[in-house]
């Protein structure tokens, strides 16, 4: 009995909830709802005890969601998960503090697992049907059998263990991989093979361990130069998400006149939590000072109750961005719920950024996603 708990118009609906499972001779389940608030954060536990779930897929923003909910686990307790015998997590970058959540909660191997769209299967997984690994918090473990996964700075040169690039792939690439984009040749070759010849541009951005460990930490346009220093987004909501109250966090690059551009943090908070909200900002901006340090220039930081995200889970990064810097925005055809972006607006407009409440003109919310 197997659960992939995506939308079925995504690429994980078609081959994980599809193709996949039935051509392996699963059951596969089919669920209309959301983590929480349908009716309750006990939902997927739910349907994992009602149907015998042997295997999950989903993305870290639904165990968010619920972690955020249901902190403490207690909507997990009245359900049979004796069944459930690993957790698979994709569709953005698994945050350690919500791997440990998850690993905490359940008990059962958690596996975070790297892939795109354009790639048809995982490029880096913790196979548990050859071997299983060590889990790094962090990574998706290894590279997966058929990919050649390598680390570039900008001018092509591959970089040692440990360092931040783009991460990409060296051709050729194995079966599975789309060979092209339907009726854009040409776009297809600009997009992903022309800035690295002979190599697959994933456009994200992370670096490979001593002992080959990926670790993807965000999109090669969220990794900021802050004063001449290269700083990932997600390294920062890596630190951030480990403030005890802190449920999901989102990190974005904005304009800076004298440093280029700086970081800037979106906070949810965990259900539950009443404290004075600059003294939660002070302890986050604090975090990342000890734990990164000065060089991070992380001095703003907002509460907000949501934050926005496609229907699949990711987070609107770009948009938020553009808000945060005036500029013009469409509102995606993909996001969950469009009046979360006023909420990011009016966040903004508190920090000190009104010219993000000067965007209207440049807003369209019926355009195509981009």
């Amino acid at each position: 009995m197997y659960w992939a708990a995506s939308d079925v118009g995504w690429v994980v609906g078609h081959s994980y909830i599809v193709y996949g499972p039935l051509l392996h001779g699963c059951t596969t389940v089919l669920y209309e709802g959301k983590p929480v608030g349908t009716p309750d954060p006990g939902a997927f536990w739910r349907v994992v005890s009602d149907y015998g779930v042997g295997t999950l897929f989903t993305a870290p923003t639904a165990f968010r969601a619920i972690r955020q909910q249901d902190p403490e686990g207690s909507h997990i307790g009245p359900y049979d998960l004796s069944c459930l015998r690993a957790l698979f997590l994709a569709g953005e970058r698994c945050d350690p503090a919500t791997l440990h959540w998850a690993q905490e909660q359940l008990g059962i191997p958690v596996i975070d697992h790297w892939w795109q769209t354009e790639t048809g299967w995982a490029v880096a997984a913790n196979c548990l049907g050859i071997e299983q690994l060590p889990v790094r918090a962090g990574s998706p473990t290894r590279a997966v059998p058929g990919w050649d996964l390598r680390v570039l700075d900008t001018d092509g040169t591959e970089l040692a263990a440990g360092e931040t690039g783009a991460l990409v792939v060296k051709l050729p690439m194995p079966p599975g991989a789309t060979p092209t984009l339907w009726n854009a040749e040409r776009r297809f070759r600009d997009t992903y093979l022309a800035e690295f010849p002979g190599y697959y541009q994933t456009a994200d951005a992370g670096f490979i361990d001593q002992d080959g460990y990926p670790f993807v930490m965000a999109r090669t346009d969220d990794v900021i130069n802050v004063a001449g220093h290269r700083l990932s987004t997600g390294q920062v909501e890596e630190v951030l998400a480990e403030h005890p109250d802190v449920a999901e966090c989102a990190v974005i690059g904005v304009a800076d006149e004298l440093k280029g551009q700086v970081p800037l943090g979106f906070l949810v908070l965990k259900t539950g939590v009443d404290r004075p909200d600059d003294e939660l900002v002070a302890e986050a901006i604090q975090l990342v000072r000890n734990e990164i340090g000065a060089v991070a220039s992380f001095k703003v930081a907002t509460l907000v109750p949501h934050l926005p995200k496609t229907r699949s889970g990711k987070i609107l990064r770009g948009t938020m961005r553009k808000i945060a810097d005036g500029q013009p925005y469409t509102t995606p055809a993909t996001i969950d719920d469009p009046a979360i972006l006023e909420e990011i607006r009016q966040a903004l407009r508190d920090v000190g950024y009104p010219d993000g409440a000067n965007s209207d003109a440049g807003v369209s919310p019926s355009a195509p996603a981009t």
